[in-house]
């Protein structure tokens, strides 16, 4: 497939932009060089409105088309944040932070979007208007929800929203797209029991907290196998258990962490329900005092079936018909742009990274391969839906 040639002439500046990011990754909402220079890019590049701050630090930038004010407003969405991973890839453009590097691809993200804004502003071939959202804290600190608690939908009139994210192992210059649940929700809790620590060779004048701690792990595993619909998906993880320090006293308390996640808002509510139970109930038959703090972070990435007809036409018509899957199962990891799918309809897709280390491992890199084909799908997206 052969991509617009006036996009293919950006890939060689869309690179070294995603390099640039690479080497200087900076973590959640802190992101004062990377807010920095995709703000200096957009001005560059012409916006007609170029606005920081939004959600503590994204950036927004409007390009209005040259075939009139048709008062359609379409969004397009790319994630700036790293995460906390030492690198290990040995790269001319590695990460130059200890301890943090891009290890989710959100530096290309960033460059495709930015990509397609340097294409938008220079053929504004389109009529209504492109807002390009450059969003923070992706990666567990719900920089979209900040967005929208900021007014980003109604300050900008954005009727629609779309957003793609790189995929591992999906071949480059292939697009997959799903309608409906997408990716899961993503919950964490935390459980504190409090017992009566003592002698561990008089248990009986104790009250055992890892007894009961036990009891909760395995019984926490019936909620998905024996109360969720077998043809629905749940995850029920517990990711740490601490208690005690020491092999002859029975602890006073204890710890357990973890996460859920389902593919509906329905098995979610199942979900905490049963929970909230179980974990009431085995305290109560222990003897045991606790507190649950269940904490409900991203909502399930749902993509409607409308909007997602229309990405899957336009991911054919900028990568070809051939190189666009439709039939790709859900995935159990979360994406905070489901924010966003519940304020505005719109579609997520992912775009292929080729044969790479998996998302969030140490030796990830984003493959720059990849540019020019996230570039032309998201510029198709504002040419088809603002067409005059």
């Amino acid at each position: 497939m052969t991509v617009n040639p006036a996009i293919a002439k950006l890939v060689p500046d869309a690179q070294r932009w995603r390099r640039h990011l690479h080497a200087c990754p900076e973590l959640l909402y802190d992101l004062d060089q990377t807010s920095a220079f995709v703000a200096e890019r957009l001005r560059e590049f012409g916006c007609d409105e170029v606005r920081t701050g939004v959600g503590r630090s994204g950036v927004v930038g409007v390009i209005k088309g040259r075939k009139g004010a048709s008062g359609r407003v379409i969004g397009l969405r790319a994630d700036m944040d790293a995460l906390p991973i030492v690198e290990t890839t040995n790269l001319p453009y590695r990460s130059t932070v200890p301890g943090r590097m891009h290890a989710c691809g959100h530096d290309g993200h960033t460059a495709i979007l930015l990509g397609a804004a340097r294409y938008l502003a220079a053929t504004r071939d389109f009529a209504g208007s492109a807002v390009v959202i450059f969003q923070p804290a992706e990666e567990g600190g719900g920089g979209a929800k900040a967005m929208l608690d900021d007014g980003l939908m109604d300050n900008f009139a954005i009727e629609e929203v779309y957003a793609l994210h790189n995929a591992p192992k999906l071949p480059v210059g292939e697009i997959s797209i799903r309608k409906g649940a997408a990716m899961a929700s993503a919950d964490f809790f935390v459980v504190k029991l409090e017992g009566k620590g003592g002698h561990a060779a008089f248990p009986h004048n104790c009250v055992d907290v890892i007894v009961a701690g036990a009891q909760i792990v395995t019984a926490l595993q019936t909620i998905v196998s024996r109360n969720v619909d077998p043809l629905e998906s749940g995850v029920v993880s517990v990711a740490r258990f601490t208690a005690g320090n020491t092999d002859n006293i029975l602890p006073q308390s204890a710890e357990l962490e973890g996460t859920v996640r389902t593919l509906s808002p329905a098995v979610r509510d199942l979900v905490e329900r049963r929970f909230r139970e179980i974990v009431a109930g085995i305290a109560a038959a222990s003897g045991v005092r606790f507190t649950i703090d269940y904490r409900r972070n991203y909502p399930v990435t749902i993509n409607p079936p409308k909007q997602t007809e229309f990405a899957a036409g336009v991911a054919r018509d900028a990568v070809g018909a051939d190189k666009v899957r439709t039939d790709e199962p859900p995935v159990m990891g979360a994406e905070d742009f489901s924010f966003m799918l519940e304020a505005r309809p719109g579609a997520f897709v992912w775009l292929g990274n080729g044969d790479t280390a998996g998302l969030h491992h140490p030796e990830y890199d984003f493959n720059d391969a990849a540019l020019p084909y996230g570039m032309a799908y998201f510029a198709r997206i504002v040419e088809t839906a603002l067409a005059a």
